[in-house]
């Protein structure tokens, strides 16, 4: 769940992102040096053998799943290759010495903090005291943290396999756990597990909510975030989302991720659509001549490329309220 005011801006701020640009491109190339380990997968969603090819972006295959829709890579690297890849991103890198820093209070505050409270509001509304949360995936810490502050949690482990980002986690005094989460066997049950934009990385969706479920105790929740491929932004940009790039294995709509999650034995799946920047990405995305606003049609032109802050703020709530934006958040229970 995102904050008011939200902006791309705020948390990718342009004077960082073109080094950051340059990184990426350098764990392209080292991922593209691998491809010919890579391996056909079944649809991370439904596990159909039903693929349709769509297009290739920085040298991943994308195809769509026949019988749900789920569009996903095929074929991909391993997990040891994804754990190595991970452990010397120089993207990753990059985010955890100059981007996180110089966004980290703007994501804390919009982002971070509107999730804790979710997080909070699930444990109190089951009646769980001295309750335990695992983050999958803490990067530079802020959720966790954030989370502390609500006085829900007795006890949080960041789990973060990503080195640099891991020392950030302890650095802020963090319980941390510096591994992938299949290398990792919790001393108790956890209350909730939480995952944001973490999902799509994966070899292994189905593998990952598997160990969750086991994971927790019964009764126990999950709380994630992900790419919505079926979103206004990914639907009108489709190959030039950002959303489909080198890492995003798998890109889930809320149908397809909720078949994920019923799949793995949970039950009171949630899907809600709460982002907030699919409006300006697409304006962005017109500024920058990667679409044509005419293909937009002359009503999303008029309000996206010629509106005022007003209007695209109104689009932008439909589209969220409406089930449509890019961005999804999936709450989940392992049941009783």
């Amino acid at each position: 769940m995102t904050g008011h005011g939200l902006s791309r801006e705020s948390i990718r701020p342009a004077a960082v992102m073109a080094g950051q640009r340059l990184a990426m491109r350098r764990d392209i190339d080292w991922l593209a040096n691998r491809a010919g380990d890579f391996a056909p997968a079944r649809c991370p969603a439904c596990d159909a053998d039903a693929p349709a090819a769509l297009y290739e972006k920085y040298g991943m295959r994308h195809v769509r799943c026949g019988a749900c829709a789920t569009q996903y890579v095929s074929p991909r690297p391993d997990e040891a290759t994804l754990a190595r890849f991970y452990a010397e991103s120089e993207n990753y890198a990059y985010w955890a010495e100059h981007v996180f820093p110089a966004s980290a209070e703007a994501r804390r505050e919009r982002i971070f903090r509107p999730r804790a409270a979710t997080a909070a509001s699930l444990v109190r509304r089951h009646g769980v005291d001295g309750a335990t949360l695992v983050e999958i995936g803490a990067g530079f810490g802020l959720f966790c943290d954030e989370a502390a502050g609500t006085g829900a949690f007795a006890r949080i482990i960041a789990v973060e396999p990503t080195p640099q980002l891991a020392r950030v986690c302890r650095e802020r005094g963090l319980d941390t756990i510096a591994a992938p989460y299949e290398q990792i066997e919790l001393d108790a049950p956890a209350d909730l597990i939480a995952a944001f934009e973490v999902i799509e990385h994966l070899h292994d969706p189905a593998r990952f909510l598997r160990w969750c479920h086991a994971t927790l105790r019964p009764g126990g929740g999950v709380l994630l975030t992900c790419p919505n491929i079926r979103g206004f932004e990914t639907l009108i940009l489709g190959r030039e989302s950002d959303a489909v790039d080198h890492e995003h294995l798998n890109l889930f709509h809320p149908d397809s991720l909720r078949t994920l999650a019923e799949r793995c034995g949970f039950a009171e799946v949630a899907v809600t659509t709460p982002g907030e920047l699919d409006v300006d990405l697409v304006r962005d995305a017109v500024a920058d001549r990667r679409i044509d606003a005419e293909a937009l049609g002359p009503f999303l032109a008029a309000v996206i490329r010629d509106g005022d802050d007003a209007e695209r703020a109104t689009l932008q709530s439909f589209v969220r309220d409406a089930g449509y934006s890019s961005n999804m958040m999936m709450i989940a229970r392992r049941p009783q």
